[in-house]
């Protein structure tokens, strides 16, 4: 694995930054939900960002039933965004008796600014002081970011994401050269935009490879039931689900590893 620079910054050796560090154009909806102007859509549900995480990510992985007794447990997600989801992670994790190590990781093609990303937690009060810390660790640049914040392992790919998930392995004790060894994924967070203004994001490709990198029976959960992402989660080799959507969404789906 490529080495930390002195502020936590990784790079991958012998790669040109492929993107120069861009912050997305945003327009602010109800006075806080900031919505990309670029994709045409929300970074989260205007219904309620806290629970919307809170019932399609958290539950529809459930992970309060499978937090307790492990040693350590690896989430993945596809569009950090405003970093909501993991930082309600983090709170629900502080939930769990003997919690175990937690290393979340994501990728993100336009990361917000520092008052991008404060105007936008703001409205999650709950949630000020994971908040406080992760703005502290904030200055993202292209490639891989990692920041402990809370006690967790944030592994941030800045860049897209179709590129930079071919860097990673699923680390089995052999020493990587020229890759990023990780443990095996044991829950997905699919939160790219919306499929129809986003669809890169629930491509083939990209699905089947994390499917790689996803532990045995390991799980997915999204907030979409879009029939060519569940065809899509099926050929990359999840068994697939539709569950109750949020906040009257009829349908959302979730699924393990075959």
């Amino acid at each position: 694995m490529p080495a930390p620079n002195k502020r936590g910054k990784m790079r991958e050796p012998g790669k040109a930054d492929f993107m120069a560090k861009r912050e997305p154009e945003l327009e602010w909806l109800d006075g806080d939900v900031p919505h990309a102007t670029g994709f045409g859509d929300t970074y989260f549900s205007k219904a309620g960002g806290l629970e919307e995480t809170r019932h399609v990510f958290i539950g529809g992985n459930r992970l309060p039933e499978r937090l307790p007794g492990r040693t350590g447990f690896t989430i993945a997600e596809f569009g950090f965004g405003t970093g909501l989801n993991f930082l309600t992670t983090l709170d629900m994790m502080a939930t769990v008796e003997k919690a175990p190590d937690l290393t979340f990781l994501s990728f993100e093609l336009y990361p917000l600014s520092a008052d991008q990303l404060e105007r936008a937690l703001a409205a999650f009060p709950a949630l000020s002081g994971y908040f406080d810390e992760l703005l502290r660790a904030w200055a993202p640049v292209p490639g891989w970011n990692r920041m402990q914040i809370a006690g967790a392992d944030l592994l941030l790919g800045i860049g897209d994401a179709r590129e930079m998930i071919s860097d990673l392995v699923v680390e089995t004790g052999s020493k990587t050269i020229g890759r990023t060894a990780i443990p095996a994924v044991d829950a997905w967070y699919l939160d790219g935009f919306s499929p129809a203004k986003n669809p890169e994001l629930w491509a083939p490709d990209l699905l089947a490879k994390a499917a790689e990198l996803t532990a045995p029976a390991g799980t997915f959960a999204t907030y979409t039931a879009a029939g060519w992402v569940r065809r899509n989660l099926q050929a990359a080799g999840f068994t697939v689900e539709k569950k109750p959507g949020f906040a009257g969404k009829r349908e959302m789906i979730v699924g393990w590893k075959t």
